[in-house]
């Protein structure tokens, strides 16, 4: 029987250990260590990933001119962050009418640690970049920075190029695999990923990986691609209709196995 003929069902056992590819929340009260409480199993954390920042030195390779752009697109606090660390090396003062366009006011907010935002032109889309971009439609002569992760959704480089927007994209971090050679053979009942870099991750540490009985989460349907694509039987998906976290997905998994 090749992966392929193998369902979740015939892989349905107990599960008494699980290794979770994030930090640990720092609240006690957590989902996670309810579960874990619970049913009285082991549940460890670990980042399977990490952001390093491109040095200023990559950064002017690009020719980027940050002063010859009006407007600045934020979609996260980790752009945020290195946007403004590439401003400081480069001993760059942002001018007090450049304008911000912020993905969320948990974005917007965080700009707050390097700017006094009620002097600036801030403008603040209610969630998502499609939520942004009705907002961006508004104002089409900006000259437009799009700062972000060398992994991203390109919702808005594609708008902006396909309006022929003026714009720039300054990939300013990247996402990498961590070092988890401290985790031998990996040796859990179930681990879960929340992205396709973690999956990533883990076959990149350790390449001959057998999967064996280790059963495997994936939240989102990009995780759960990235998944199947590395050849991994995929066991429990969320969110779904009866679990829209991932501990309430691996809850339902659990009392199915003891039943």
């Amino acid at each position: 029987m090749n992966k392929m003929d193998v369902s979740s069902e015939d892989r349905l056992s107990e599960v008494k250990s699980v290794l979770v590819s994030q930090p640990e929340p720092s609240n006690p009260n957590s989902p996670y260590h309810k579960l874990a409480e619970k049913f009285n199993i082991k549940v460890d954390f670990r980042k399977f990933i990490h952001i390093e920042g491109e040095s200023y030195k990559e950064f002017r390779k690009t020719k980027i001119d940050i002063l010859s752009h009006t407007a600045i697109i934020f979609t996260s606090r980790n752009a945020v962050d290195h946007f403004f660390r590439i401003c400081q090396e480069a001993k760059i003062e942002m001018p007090a009418d450049m304008k911000y366009y912020c993905v969320s006011d948990q974005t917007a907010n965080y700009l707050q640690k390097y700017i006094v935002v009620r002097k600036r032109k801030l403008y603040v889309g209610s969630k998502t970049a499609a939520d942004l971009l009705q907002i961006i439609k508004k104002h089409p002569s900006e000259k437009y920075l799009f700062p972000c992760s060398d992994i991203r959704k390109d919702v808005i480089p594609d708008f902006l190029r396909d309006n022929d927007y003026q714009y720039n994209v300054a990939v300013l971090y990247k996402t990498v695999a961590s070092d988890l050679s401290d985790l031998s053979d990996v040796d859990y009942d179930m681990i879960a990923f929340f992205s396709p870099s973690g999956v990533s991750s883990l076959l990149s540490n350790f390449p001959d990986f057998q999967q064996k009985n280790t059963r495997i989460a994936a939240f989102g349907p990009t995780t759960a691609k990235a998944v199947r694509d590395a050849g991994l039987i995929l066991d429990i998906e969320a969110p779904h209709p009866d679990a829209p976290s991932m501990t309430g997905a691996i809850e339902l998994y659990i009392k199915k196995s003891l039943s």
